[in-house]
């Protein structure tokens, strides 16, 4: 099985741009590689 690491660091609230441009394709990504086991997270203050 595949991993598949990756992450985003919003500047803000959840927005139409973070939508479109990271968290629906991530979504799509999942779908399309079903033998891929995906670790996404979203980087704040805290975790870095």
């Amino acid at each position: 099985m595949k991993r598949l690491v990756s992450g985003i660091q919003p500047s803000g609230n959840l927005t139409l741009g973070n939508y479109l441009g990271a968290i629906k394709q991530f979504i799509a990504l999942q779908e399309e590689l079903t033998d891929t086991e995906f670790f996404i997270f979203i980087a704040d203050l805290h975790a870095i």
